[in-house]
């Protein structure tokens, strides 16, 4: 019979395998203080770890939305990696989320999923934390910031992988004096503002335009621009019961160089041709300009108000209701009805959306041009999924206090 083969460990004396005695003090000593929480792990390879909000179906956000974590590895040739500084909550978000806007995401398994999702938003700021060789031969250098060249990338996430024909490179006369945040929501509400005013009807100082949905970001945008150009506005917003609040918004947007605020209510009650007469000078003075993004009964009055052979621009849709046109505008006063969506436009117009973000951001270095209010929505590591999910919620419900903002902190 072989030999039975004995482990090291067996053929110790028993003495050897008893566990050693504890010292007697060990139980006197207070515990070690507590570690902070880590922050985040990067391995040595130089893998980067992500959160980012995602979904996996259309639907409404705070029921398909989910904090997913993942690694990027280490860029080469044409990547970059991006962490985001900061990312606002649009409209056009929630719309893409619920699978109404025109625009789809980009639903993918390169998360280490194994099914596609696709990160939600679609307007930020981000800083390029690495690059490979091709990206630093085309003028990129690590600590430059981009935003988003077009909607579907996904900016509601802490760190991303891009190539250059992704993005738009703030160069550095570009950034001074700005924060991210400035940055990070300058490419869509002014620039279809801007392009809107500019683009359609050609306004002449002292001539008017008028507008529906002006406590928005794009109405705000366009009483400032609208104002330092010579124009002057009536602008309509939404109803409130308390009245107080009402008359605050009403005067916050003459501060920024409103001529008239009236509410939708006003705007569709009797008198109201007589009283743009009186603002118009007797009608002496055009009103040759409309942006509308509501829709319903508020836009067809708002139409009326119109001098022949205006031009009627509709950038959304947020009442959710049909546009009717009456034939009489067509017919006799000659309105003409445009659509415009800003993301088509800077697709076809690339510099010319760098020189109007330039612009922009350079009058607002020079404080001529006013931030929105803004709702500052901290992103830290530790920041759990349901809190940044309770925040895009909000937006769905009710009058905010300003735009919600994603401001990425130590991720």
């Amino acid at each position: 019979m072989a030999p039975r083969l004995r482990s090291p460990a067996s053929s110790l004396s028993q003495p050897f395998l008893r566990r050693l005695p504890r010292p007697a003090c060990a139980s006197s000593q207070p515990p070690p203080p507590p570690q902070p929480p880590q922050r985040r792990y990067i391995s040595a390879y130089g893998y980067e770890q992500a959160k980012a909000l995602t979904f996996s179906d259309y639907g409404d956000p705070p029921a398909v939305l989910s904090l997913h974590s993942h690694s990027i590895s280490p860029p080469h040739g044409n990547l970059m990696t991006l962490r985001f500084l900061a990312s606002p909550i649009n409209p056009a978000d929630i719309n893409q989320i619920q699978g109404v806007y025109p625009s789809k995401p980009t639903f993918t398994t390169n998360l280490s999923t194994p099914n596609p999702i696709a990160v939600a938003g679609n307007e930020g700021v981000a800083e390029i934390t690495a690059l490979g060789d091709r990206v630093k031969s085309a003028g990129y250098k690590k600590g430059d910031w981009v935003f988003i060249k077009g909607p579907g990338f996904g900016t509601w996430r802490t760190h991303a992988t891009a190539t250059p024909d992704q993005v738009v490179r703030l160069d550095d006369s570009m950034r001074e004096g700005i924060s991210a945040i400035q940055a990070g929501t300058v490419s869509i509400n002014p620039c279809t503002a801007y392009r809107m005013l500019r683009d359609f009807a050609a306004l002449k100082e002292g001539e008017w335009f008028i507008q529906n949905g002006a406590n928005s970001g794009v109405g705000r945008a366009a009483i400032q621009l609208g104002r330092k150009w010579g124009y002057k506005s009536i602008n309509i917003i939404r109803s409130r019961d308390d009245q107080a609040a009402q008359d605050k918004l009403k005067q916050d947007l003459q501060d920024l160089g409103a001529d008239v605020v009236i509410t939708d209510a006003q705007l569709q009650a009797q008198g109201i041709k007589d009283q743009a007469k009186e603002w118009t000078h007797n009608g002496r003075d055009n009103i040759r300009l409309a942006l509308n993004c509501v829709n319903g009964k508020a836009a067809t009055a708002m139409a009326k108000l119109l001098s022949s052979s205006a031009h009627f621009v509709t950038y959304g849709a947020m009442s959710k209701q049909p546009l009717t046109i009456p034939a009489s505008m067509l017919i006799f006063k000659n309105i003409h009805f445009h659509g415009f969506w800003v993301s088509r436009w800077a697709e076809k117009n690339p510099e010319d959306k760098q020189k109007t973000v330039a612009h922009v951001l350079d009058m607002t270095r020079k404080g001529e041009f006013k931030d929105t209010p803004f709702d500052q929505i901290a992103w830290e590591w530790e920041t759990k999924g349901e809190e940044l999910i309770a925040k895009v919620k909000d937006t769905l419900e009710g009058y905010r206090e300003g735009k919600g903002v994603f401001v990425f902190g130590k991720t």
